[in-house]
């Protein structure tokens, strides 16, 4: 399936991460190489074997990659990927899916813990030299976490984490997925079909499933419109989604409190978004599963990965194709 150690060559391919730095520090004597452009990428994918890479992917990279067996995806996504193109050429796949579980949903509860204390008011305020003054107006004010309801929208390594998190400050949180007999870590279980139906009581809806036909716009102008006014939207999934334009227009009538969104339609989020001036809008760039241990933990699943391949194995982890 794979070349042998000694001759397998692995191309990790990043605009930032350090994975070459940190899989050459393990001694493993296996060659690879990095690159963190397109052009250089483009140039290079036919030496490689096995390509470690998430967004530099592009499809006209396989016309070039004549060597390619294996891309072991960076993140948990994988919908940039055409796998039926990458099966009909006989080349496996797998996501790092798990890899950043423990960021994401660390990120996730520091979002509603920032909105719920208000906390970009007062960077806001610290910025602008403003000693803000005690408040009788109570929609104004800081408020408790406690007894406030999350809706997880995707209980699986991400969401059952935020979910443990969020009953540690004394949250009701009710899960969704699509098998609800898995159970989880959520205080009430519903398939994703209840969705609709358990909106109107959430203080916080947390998105936390994959993208996929199915999720793409769950949270659209009707489920908006079903989220009471004190209530707070946190996308911590893809852009895709939710459905922008809708949450644009959402916001800008002040229809729901407020958003905290990693993700956006369009990455990097463009200049003219409204998104950006919206003080009820915390963004932060895609940042939730950025850790200091990313590349560490990417590493150990490929190496699991490597290993199946060179047994033999039919079943990588995380496999995708």
């Amino acid at each position: 399936m794979i070349p042998p150690k000694n001759e397998l060559v692995i191309c990790f391919a990043h605009v930032a991460y350090r994975l070459d730095e940190r899989f050459a520090a393990l001694g493993t004597g296996i060659r690879s190489f990095a690159v963190c452009d397109p052009e250089t990428l483009a140039a290079r994918i036919g030496e490689a074997d096995v390509l470690v890479i998430s967004g530099l992917w592009n499809n006209a990279l396989l016309d070039r990659a004549s060597r390619l067996r294996f891309v072991q995806a960076i993140g948990a996504g994988t919908d940039q990927f055409p796998q039926g193109e990458l099966k009909r050429r006989d080349i496996r796949l797998a996501s790092a899916r798990g890899v950043n579980a423990r960021a994401v949903a660390e990120h996730g509860m520091a979002l509603i813990l920032a909105l719920a204390r208000r906390l970009p008011e007062a960077r806001d305020n610290q910025h602008r030299h403003v000693w803000r003054q005690m408040i009788g107006d109570l929609t104004q004010r800081e408020d408790e976490l406690g007894g406030k309801t999350l809706l997880v929208v995707g209980l699986g390594d991400i969401g059952g984490r935020l979910a443990r998190l969020a009953k540690a400050f004394d949250m009701r949180v009710i899960g969704l997925r699509r098998d609800p007999a898995r159970g989880g870590d959520a205080d009430e279980v519903q398939p994703m079909s209840a969705l609709n139906a358990l909106l109107p009581d959430a203080d916080f809806v947390a998105l936390t499933c994959p993208l996929t036909p199915d999720t793409e716009k769950l949270i659209d102008a009707a489920a908006l419109a079903r989220m009471k006014p004190s209530a707070y939207l946190v996308n911590l999934a893809r852009g895709r989604v939710v459905d922008e334009a809708a949450l644009v227009e959402t916001l800008a009538a002040h229809r729901i409190a407020g958003a905290a969104l990693d993700v956006t339609v369009e990455e990097p989020l463009p200049p003219n978004s409204p998104l950006w001036d919206m003080e009820h809008v915390l963004l932060t760039p895609h940042t939730a599963g950025e850790t200091r241990r990313y590349e560490d933990n990417v590493i150990e699943i490929l190496r699991d990965n490597l290993d199946r391949l060179w047994r033999g194995e039919s079943q990588l982890r995380n496999q995708v194709v």
